[in-house]
């Protein structure tokens, strides 16, 4: 079997049609049905695009009403999924959120009279509060009614997060990063989604092992990373030090380059205006200095710039989380949430693909050939250490 070539990591290999969102990485285009993502995140909002990504077109005023009605509907959380939740509330967020999934799935399975649709706007719903219930709860054992009547799902999520209504810049910038996190091609997650949708398993099963893919630092994880990469230094002096000490030790470096853009990340050029937005309002942390001079370097360094390593949108987004409050473990949940959208975008093409049939990939072996059993006495006295 030598001659069969081995992709890594799947590089490259097609695996479905979509008409969900199209990446032209050399160029660093994004295309969300056909709508470039700057025009969506300049002139959409959250539940437009959600509306988009699963109809396959933009609401009338009408449409974006209805539905925005029906995501607001589905906001309150049964008292069992509450419980779990507090069962939990040790956890990573995001294991709070795949636990979560379950349970809910559990309560509120798929059935004859409730379709898949209706799951799919209920989880889209109960994200957010599953989150901020867990949020409020783990911070001080706050028990915290889920239902508000704000509009949007990011203002519903900052509403939750402080007791009080956000302002308009505040939701803004959220929803704002909600759109650009919506949908992203075929990531290790949203594949991972479709891998479980391919055996006919039920929706809630794919959404969690999306979930749980995300999870990753190498994935949705990498925001969490890139912060904690920005908080190792005092000074900007320091980060351009240890950055250079870590390229010479061949270190990992998050928050830089993307397995896709060969160019510049598109979505890190629209969160990095939409974060300078945030810091007019907020001021600008320390920590800002201390990234702007990360930012130089991977723009300038020889390094950085022969390997096209921009940086990303998860480098600005969590600078800009930071500023508005969010703890470094909530960076990834503000990232599931939105991709929630893109992962339900993807199932529905899935299973309405007349072609599509069960992921079955092949390994090429490397094990040994055929080989005679030998009986145990037969086996020596060695004792294998693992």
């Amino acid at each position: 079997m030598s001659d069969i070539e081995i992709k890594r990591g799947l590089k490259d290999v097609y695996f479905a049609t979509s008409e969900a969102s199209f990446i032209d990485g050399n160029i660093g285009k994004l295309l969300y049905r056909g709508y470039n993502i700057d025009d969506m995140a300049r002139n959409s909002t959250f539940e437009e695009t959600v509306y988009l990504l699963l109809f396959g077109k933009l609401p009338t005023a009408k449409e974006l009403l209805d539905f925005d009605a029906q995501l607001r509907a589905n906001r309150t959380l049964p008292r069992e999924v509450l419980q779990v939740i507090e069962i939990v509330q040790a956890s990573h967020p995001m294991d709070v959120l795949r636990t979560g999934c379950s349970a809910l799935g559990c309560l509120e399975p798929e059935s004859a009279t409730r379709d898949q649709h209706q799951v799919a706007d209920r989880l889209l719903a109960a994200f957010p509060s599953m989150l901020l219930y867990w949020y409020q709860f783990h911070a001080g054992g706050k028990r915290i009614e889920t239902e508000t009547d704000d509009p949007s799902m990011a203002a519903h999520f900052l509403h939750l997060l402080s007791g009080k209504p956000a302002d308009e810049m505040r939701i803004r910038a959220l929803d704002a990063s909600f759109i650009l996190y919506a949908e992203h091609e075929f990531n290790a997650s949203t594949f991972a989604a479709r891998i479980t949708a391919s055996t006919l398993a039920d929706f809630y099963s794919a959404i969690t092992s999306g979930i749980g893919t995300l999870r990753g630092p190498l994935h949705g994880g990498a925001n969490e990373e890139a912060m904690a990469l920005i908080e190792r230094f005092q000074t900007p002096d320091e980060a351009e030090a240890g950055l250079m000490d870590m390229l010479a030790r061949k270190q990992l470096v998050m928050g830089f380059g993307h397995r896709v853009y060969k160019n510049y990340d598109p979505r890190a050029r629209i969160i990095k205006q939409v974060a300078d937005q945030v810091f007019e309002v907020t001021g600008k942390d320390p920590m800002l200095n201390i990234a702007l001079e990360l930012e130089r370097i991977a723009l300038e360094d020889d390094y950085f710039v022969k390997r096209r390593l921009y940086p990303n949108v998860d480098f600005y987004s969590g600078i800009m989380y930071e500023a508005m409050g969010f703890k470094p473990e909530m960076f990834t949940v503000l990232f599931a949430i939105p991709r929630t959208a893109g992962w339900l975008a993807q199932w529905q093409e899935m299973l309405t693909d007349p072609e599509q049939k069960i992921a079955r990939p092949r390994q090429v072996w490397i094990g040994h050939d055929t080989r005679p059993f030998v009986p145990i006495e037969q086996r020596g006295t060695g004792v294998v250490t693992r």
